[in-house]
Formats: structure tokens, C-alpha cells, sequence
């Protein structure tokens, strides 16, 4: 096997499905989560906002899409290449409110936690809301992307063809071509 392009298909299957599911969760879960009283306002399924657009689907796209390719992907620039499509839209998750907000003075508003009848406001919830919508995720999607990365980076033993004799270059000698 050419131990500098194509690699087994395995080599990237659990990381990017991994980021298959991470992807999904981010922009599925803006969208599903009003049925369970968990997510952010407008309490309505299924409802299209700039913010749902900006902060959640277009990350998760990003992370589905780099999933798809090291999951698909024989080769490994491809590979690495998805690695890095998916952090990138991971960061995305952790630092895009912060990023329009501060960097372009744009605002995109996510809404505030979802509350079930008769409850208050508690820090817990909407932190946890928060970690698993926006930052925590960004940081899982972040960690498995650089996982993915390394994975098709390295060259494994399997990967080096044993049946060739490298034996003229450890002696300096090349071999005859006949």
C-alpha cells in the first residue's frame, strides 16, 4: 500500500462517525429540542432563525460534512482535510457569538433557555442548555476533529507493504534494473 496516499477505509470510520452524530445533534437539536422544553426560545419546532441559521446549522453542516469525508475518504489529505473542516466548525460552535458579535458588531440573537410551565430560571439548566448546544459541543466537535486529523496523518506499520525489499537503501547500493 503507497504509505504517503491511500490508507484502509477504517482508518477515519469512528471519528468521523463520531462527527456524523455531533453534526446531526447541532443542528437537529435547535430545531427538535422546543418538544422537550430544552433549547432556546422561540418555543416553536421546527422554527428558522438568523441565530439557529448562524450559530447552529451552518456549524453542524460543517461538522456533518467533514464526518462524511473522513468517514468516506481513502486518502489522506482528504482525510486531514475533513479533520479540519469539522474543527473548524466546531470552534464555530464555541466562538461564533462571540465572533459576530465582537469582532464583526453584528448580532444574531439565539433566544433565551426554554422553560417548562411553572418553572423558574435556574443557572444549572441554562448553563448545561448552553454546554450542549454551543460550547461544549464546539469543544467535543473540536477534540474528535483533531483526533480524525491525527489519525489519517500517521503512517501505521500495516500501512508500509512488507513484501519489498528496501535492503539498497540501507546499504547505499542501488539495484540493478533488468
Amino acid at each position: 500500500m503507497d504509505p504517503q496516499g491511500r490508507i484502509p477505509l477504517r482508518r477515519g470510520s469512528v471519528c468521523g462517525l463520531l462527527l456524523i452524530v455531533l453534526g446531526l445533534w447541532g443542528g437537529l437539536a435547535p430545531l427538535i429540542g422546543p418538544y422537550l422544553h430544552f433549547g432556546y426560545t422561540p418555543d416553536k419546532t421546527w422554527h428558522y432563525s438568523s441565530g439557529r441559521l448562524y450559530y447552529s446549522i451552518i456549524p453542524a453542516a460543517a461538522v456533518l460534512v467533514g464526518g462524511l469525508l473522513a468517514v468516506l475518504s481513502r486518502n489522506r489529505g482528504l482525510g486531514i482535510f475533513a479533520g479540519l473542516v469539522a474543527t473548524l466548525g466546531g470552534i464555530w460552535f464555541s466562538l461564533g457569538q462571540t465572533f459576530v458579535t465582537v469582532v464583526l458588531k453584528k448580532s444574531f440573537p439565539v433566544g433565551k433557555p426554554i422553560l417548562h410551565a411553572g418553572a423558574t430560571l435556574t443557572g444549572l439548566r441554562a448553563t448545561l442548555e448552553t454546554l450542549l448546544l454551543f460550547g461544549g459541543l464546539g469543544l467535543l466537535v473540536v477534540l474528535v476533529g483533531a483526533l480524525a486529523m491525527g489519525r489519517f496523518s500517521m503512517i501505521a506499520a500495516t500501512d508500509i507493504d512488507v513484501d519489498t525489499d528496501y535492503s539498497e537503501f540501507h546499504t547505499g547500493q542501488t539495484a540493478a534494473v533488468g
